[in-house]
């Protein structure tokens, strides 16, 4: 489970994603997972990964047991968390440090109280003893030959209340062989001015190597990060997407990507910057949560624009409205088409899509004027970027795509006796000249609609045995007309390549999710290139 890196000492990247990341509401990972996210941490680039405390529950003993055998990384280094020794007793003696050297970690951060408050009614013991504890378990772990950073808890509350002593901690701790010491807002209520001047402060007066540790519950933690690199620290914690307890930690990707786009640090291997977006994805999978769409740098509209005044900019230079060129860190450009949407914003889209629409304005009139007419009744494109070309091929083309022809579809919801239901529908439609009608069963209205547009169509199309539904969403749009309101359906559909969004808006769900049907099938056969009926 070692590595070895291209990069120099002189800056570190250390990700707790599987320790303090593990401790966000709703995330429980089990020991396969955190070799997963890993194994993704390594492949990013990141110096040190904090695999959790050995010893103080069965899976991280489990993780790093397993580590040792199943782990091989390229870049990281492999890092135990645990504790100083009890007080009272000896290094060497106790238990829970042991467990840190049989994790076989080459490198053991230690969580040392910094807050004089915290020694006394917590530890339950004398500053002075405090100081000898991480005096001794720093020095024994260093004569074992670990590496040894000590994160210093509560240290900027601490430093408040009684700075002599908060310095003191780092002081012992370095004195004592630790080669990072790093200053901990655990509490996550300090701003970045604060941050700058104590980081500066203390590395002043004491000379030690200081990191930074931060969580973000004054929404600050990225920026409180960066003000301590600008302060000094040459070690910067941060977890995957900002996962931590409470409101997370100082998100991994927007730190490293700031440091090494904006600061012109080396932070990662050559190359590895343009994985950020995809690594970001991919621990969200493994923690099951959604990705946030909106966070900097890696959300799919990080860099999406939709006001026609942007777009009108970008199309002359996207650095205009871009702080980065997106594919830095493995992003892309969106269009985004709604109402708001102007002849560049239909333009730019068109590219791309794939859909040149040449120099022809009065085509990229209709196309605007068209977009504004179906969003005024409740279609929205900028979620359904399949319905969108589809409509501005119909428009470039001077007829809508056709594969089919629907003759007429209906949806039968049956109630029985003992309380089940029961689903069918039946399609009757033209394709290639030939009338087809199927019939078929689903768990529920629209999915028997689904099942029998694929039973129709797979006779003619067999590309489209490949679409399956991943995803389905009804709105109820604004309105007085109560269970006559108008319905939005938006569903997403998958190849195994990709996924396309559809469209569908009616008085009924049913209806709505029709549109969205028939949209599906055709860019389906779209993207498989088939050729249309004629």
């Amino acid at each position: 489970m070692t590595a070895t890196s291209e990069l120099d000492d002189s800056f570190h990247v250390f990700d707790t994603t599987l320790r303090d990341g593990a401790q966000r509401e709703g995330i429980n990972l089990t020991v396969a997972d955190k070799l997963a996210i890993a194994r993704h941490l390594d492949d990013f680039g990141v110096g040190f990964i904090e695999g959790g405390w050995p010893g103080a529950n069965p899976r991280d003993t489990e993780f790093f047991a397993r580590a040792r055998e199943e782990l091989r990384l390229k870049h990281a280094v492999l890092v135990a968390f645990g504790a100083t020794r009890r007080p009272g007793a000896k290094a060497v003696d106790d238990p829970q440090v042991r467990a840190l050297l049989e994790s076989g970690a080459p490198v053991v951060t230690l969580v040392a109280k910094a807050h004089d408050r915290h020694v006394e009614l917590a530890l339950r013991t004398t500053l002075d003893e405090n100081l000898e504890m991480i005096r001794d378990t720093v020095a024994h772990l260093r004569a074992e030959g670990r590496r040894v950073f000590v994160d210093c808890e509560h240290f900027f509350d601490g430093y408040r209340a009684n700075p002599a002593y908060a310095k003191a901690v780092v002081r012992t701790a370095s004195e004592a062989g630790a080669d990072v010491v790093v200053l901990c807002d655990t509490n996550g209520g300090m701003l970045p001015a604060q941050i700058s001047a104590v980081v500066g402060t203390v590395l002043a007066d004491t000379g030690a190597r200081l990191g930074i540790h931060t969580q973000d519950d004054t929404g600050c933690a990225v920026a409180n990060t960066l003000a301590a690199v600008d302060a000094g620290a040459t070690h910067v914690q941060c977890t995957a997407n900002g996962y931590g307890e409470r409101v997370g930690n100082a998100n991994l990707f927007p730190v490293v990507a700031a440091l090494e786009l904006k600061y012109g640090k080396k932070v990662l291997p050559d190359g590895h910057l343009r994985e950020t977006t995809r690594i970001s994805h991919a621990i969200a999978e493994v923690v099951n949560l959604t990705p946030s769409t909106h966070q900097p740098y890696v959300g799919v509209s990080a860099f999406a624009h939709k006001a026609g005044l942007h777009a009108s900019a970008i199309k002359v230079d996207p650095d205009l409205y871009q702080h980065i060129d997106p594919e830095r860190v493995g992003n892309t450009m969106r269009m985004l088409v709604s109402d708001m949407a102007g002849r560049a914003s239909i333009e730019l889209k068109g590219r791309e899509l794939g859909v040149d629409l040449g120099d022809d304005r009065a085509l990229v009139g209709r196309v605007v004027e068209r977009v504004k007419e179906r969003e005024l009744k409740g279609y929205t494109y900028e979620a359904a970027d399949a319905s969108f070309e589809l409509l501005l091929r119909a428009e470039a083309q001077g007829a809508p795509l056709k594969y089919f022809e629907v003759e007429s579809w209906r949806a039968i919801v049956e109630d029985r006796p003992d309380g089940t239901h029961a689903n069918e529908a039946t399609v009757k439609l033209w394709a290639k000249g030939e009338r087809i009608v199927a019939t078929a069963e689903g768990n529920g209205p629209v999915n028997a609609l689904d099942q029998a547009l694929r039973v129709a169509l797979e006779k003619i199309y067999p590309q489209l045995a490949k679409l399956e539904l991943v995803d389905y969403k009804v709105r109820i749009l604004e309105g007085a007309s109560g269970t006559r309101s108008i319905t939005r359906v938006l569903i997403s559909t998958s190849d195994g390549a990709g996924e396309w969004s559809t469209v569908g808006v009616a008085e009924n769900v049913i209806a709505a999710s029709w549109q969205a049907l028939e949209d599906a099938c055709t860019y389906g056969l779209l993207r498989a290139g088939v050729e249309p009926a004629e």
